[in-house]
C-alpha cells in the first residue's frame, strides 16, 4: 500500500500504474494498464459546442468505476455485477456488458420527460470540465432569466445512452432528487432542467475549485488532523440531510466533492446524483453499484441501506489522514476479497502519532458490520469532530425512528435490560442522544409522545422524503400506542446495542449494565416466561436454548442471557443457532 506523491493537476491524465511517480495503492493510480486504457464513454456528441474541447477528449477518471469490460476470473465476491449491468444497460450477453455506444438506442422506449426544451435559448455553452458515469459536464452561461450572465455547470445526458427503461428512470430520478435537495451549502445548487431530441441538461452550480481528489494530491497525499475535520464535517453534514430524506448517494469518493472556489478555506459541496436512489430505514436495496475502492461489504451481498455510505466516507477520512487506500488491489475482484476479508492498517506510519479520537473514528466507520458503524449524524457528534464547528447543526436521525419502534414492540423485560445500559453512556453519547430529544420536541414537561415523531419527520421533509416513502414511516412509528417517554426512557428507547458493541468499551458497558439490572430489575424467572416475553413458542429446542439464560443456582437471568436479551433475539434467530 504505497503512499500518495502530489502532482500537478493538469498531468493526472497522463498517468498511468506504471508510473513510478505514483506507488501501486497510492491515490491517483488505476486498477491496471489494461483497466486504464478503456474507454468508458464514447465522445461527446456536441464536439462543436464546446470550447478548446476536441472531439476526440476524454477525461481519465482517477478510481474505477462500477462498469467493466472483461469477465471476472470465477470465483468473484462480485460475480452478480455482469449480469446486473446487462440488465441495466440491455446487454443481451452478461459476460459481455459494456457501456452501451450513441447507435444503440432502443425502439419503443420513452425518452421524453417533460422538461423544457429551451435549453439553447436560455444558455451559451461553454468548454467540457468532466465527465460522470452517465454523462458529462461543460461550463455554461446563462443569456436571460435569473442567471443571465452568471456562469453554471450543465450536465449532459445522452439519451443514445438510455438504452433501458432503467437507465431512463435512473435519469429521471436523479433529476427528482436533485430539485427536492437542493439548498444545502454543501450540495451543489440544483436550478433546472432541460431536454431535446438528443440531450438531458442539468443545470447546476458551476464549482471552480476542482476535486478533492485533487486537493490530496495537492497536499502531498494527506491532510492534518485539523484540516481533514473540516473537510469531513462537510462531507458528514450533506449526507445526514441526505440520509435523513431517504436518500442514499452510493458512490461517495473524493472525485464527487468539489470545492467552490481555489480559496484553502472554500466550501465543499457534493455532486453527482447519477447513482442515488431513495430507502426507507426498515428497507434493503439490492443492486451492486459504486466505484471499487469505496464499496462497502454489505453491497457486494447485494443487501445495503444508508451505512453503505458511511463505509464510504470510512474509506475517504482513511485517505485524508494517511494518503493510502485502507483497501487495495490491481484487479476488481482482487479490490473486492479485500473488502470482504482484509482488515485496514493502522500500525503503520503515521496512525500511531494520530489521536486515538481520530484512530476510533476511521475505525467506527470501517467496520464490516454495518449495524456497528456510526451514522453520519452519529459521526458529527463524535469526540474527534465535536467543538470544531461552532454553528454546525446536528440534523435528525432516523436510526432513532427505527430503534425507538424496536424498544415500543419489546417485552418488559427487554425494556429494563435497555433501560440498565443507557445508565453506562459517556458524557458524548449522552450529547448524541440529547440533541435527537430535543429535535423531536419535548412540552414543557420535558417528555416527549410517539405523535412528536410525526412532527418532527414533516418539520423536516421535503418532497425527497415523501418520494423515498420516509414519511411514511415517521407516521407509522407516530401511531404507535405508547405513554409518553422523558429523556431517561428515551436514551434507553434510542440505544444501539449493535453499535456500543462495536467500541472497545463494550465490555465495560455490558458488565456494568449488567450490576445495575442485578440490583434494580433482575430477578426469579421460569423458562416458559422468558419464552413469552421474547414472544416465543413453548418448543424443545428454544427451551434448550434458553436454560443457558438463567442461572442456575437462583434462577435469575444470567449475564449471557442478559447480553442477548439487549439485542432482541427473535424465534428466527433461534432456528438459524
Amino acid at each position: 500500500m504505497g503512499l500518495c506523491h502530489g502532482k500537478p493537476i493538469e498531468s493526472r491524465e497522463n498517468q498511468s500504474d506504471n508510473n513510478p511517480s505514483i506507488p501501486a495503492g497510492g491515490i491517483g493510480s488505476g486498477y491496471n494498464t489494461q483497466t486504464q486504457n478503456i474507454a468508458f464513454y464514447s465522445p461527446s456528441p456536441l464536439p462543436g459546442g464546446f470550447k478548446n474541447s476536441p472531439a476526440n477528449s476524454s477525461s481519465v477518471t482517477s478510481t474505477p468505476l462500477r462498469f467493466f469490460k472483461r469477465p471476472f476470473p470465477p470465483p468473484s465476491p462480485a460475480k452478480h455485477i455482469k449480469a446486473l449491468l446487462a440488465r441495466r444497460h440491455g446487454s443481451v450477453k452478461p459476460n459481455q456488458a459494456t457501456i452501451p455506444e450513441g447507435d444503440e438506442i432502443e425502439v419503443g422506449l420513452d425518452k421524453n420527460f417533460g422538461f423544457s426544451k429551451q435549453f439553447i435559448n436560455h444558455y451559451e455553452i461553454g468548454e467540457e470540465v468532466g465527465r460522470g458515469h452517465f454523462g458529462y459536464t461543460c461550463s455554461a452561461k446563462g443569456k436571460k432569466g435569473t442567471l443571465k450572465g452568471h456562469e453554471v455547470a450543465v450536465k449532459v445526458i445522452p439519451k443514445s445512452k438510455m438504452t433501458t427503461v432503467i437507465a431512463i428512470e435512473d435519469v429521471r430520478r436523479e433529476v427528482k432528487i436533485l430539485s427536492a435537495l437542493t439548498g444545502h451549502r454543501n450540495l451543489a445548487q440544483f436550478f433546472d432542467s432541460y431536454e431535446d431530441d438528443d440531450n438531458v441538461y442539468v443545470v447546476m452550480e458551476l464549482c471552480k475549485g476542482g476535486e478533492l481528489l485533487d486537493r490530496i494530491l495537492s497536499r502531498g497525499g494527506k491532510y492534518s488532523e485539523e484540516d481533514a475535520k473540516a473537510v469531513l464535517i462537510q462531507i458528514l453534514s450533506v449526507v445526514a440531510y441526505c440520509h435523513l430524506q431517504g436518500v442514499v448517494h452510493r458512490d461517495l469518493k473524493p472525485e464527487n466533492f468539489l470545492f467552490t472556489s481555489k480559496d484553502e478555506n472554500s466550501p465543499l459541496k457534493a455532486i453527482d446524483f447519477g447513482l442515488s436512489d431513495y430507502v426507507k430505514p426498515d428497507e434493503r436495496l439490492n443492486d451492486i453499484v459504486g466505484s471499487a475502492y469505496y464499496v462497502a461489504p454489505e453491497v457486494l451481498h447485494r443487501s445495503y441501506g444508508t451505512e453503505a455510505d458511511m463505509w464510504s466516507i470510512g474509506v475517504i477520512a482513511y485517505i485524508l489522514l494517511c494518503g493510502s487506500r485502507p483497501f487495495w488491489s490491481r484487479t476488481e475482484s482482487g479490490i473486492f476479497r479485500s473488502v470482504l476479508k482484509a482488515d485496514p492498517s493502522f500500525d503503520e506510519s503515521p496512525w500511531p502519532s494520530l489521536s486515538s479520537e481520530a484512530v476510533d473514528f476511521v475505525k467506527r466507520l470501517l467496520n464490516k458490520d454495518y449495524r456497528k458503524r456510526l451514522t453520519a449524524a452519529q459521526a458529527l457528534c463524535h469526540p474527534w469532530l465535536v467543538g470544531n464547528q461552532q454553528d454546525l447543526k446536528i440534523p435528525l436521525d432516523m436510526i432513532i425512528y427505527k430503534l425507538v419502534k424496536a424498544y415500543v414492540c419489546s417485552s418488559s423485560l427487554r425494556k429494563a435490560a435497555l433501560g440498565a445500559l443507557a445508565k453506562t453512556l459517556t458524557i458524548p453519547q449522552l450529547a448524541y442522544l440529547r440533541e435527537q430529544f430535543n429535535l423531536l420536541g419535548p412540552n414543557k414537561t420535558g417528555s416527549i409522545s410517539m405523535q412528536n415523531f410525526r412532527t418532527a419527520g414533516m418539520k423536516n421533509a421535503t418532497e425527497a422524503m415523501k418520494d423515498s416513502r420516509v414519511l411514511d414511516y415517521a407516521v407509522m412509528v407516530s401511531n404507535l400506542q405508547y405513554r409518553k417517554m422523558d429523556f431517561e426512557e428515551f436514551c434507553g428507547a434510542a440505544i444501539s446495542v449493535y453499535q456500543l458493541e462495536g467500541m472497545e468499551t463494550w465490555e465495560q458497558h455490558a458488565r456494568q449494565a449488567y450490576d445495575l439490572f442485578e440490583k434494580d430489575g433482575n430477578r426469579p424467572i421460569m423458562i416458559e416466561e422468558l419464552a413469552s416475553e421474547l414472544g416465543l413458542s413453548p418448543s424443545v429446542p428454544i427451551h434448550v436454548v434458553l436454560q443457558d439464560w438463567i442461572r442456575h443456582s437462583d434462577g435469575k437471568l444470567s449475564f449471557l442471557g442478559f447480553v442477548r436479551l439487549l439485542h432482541g433475539l427473535s424465534a428466527r434467530s433461534f432456528l438459524k443457532a
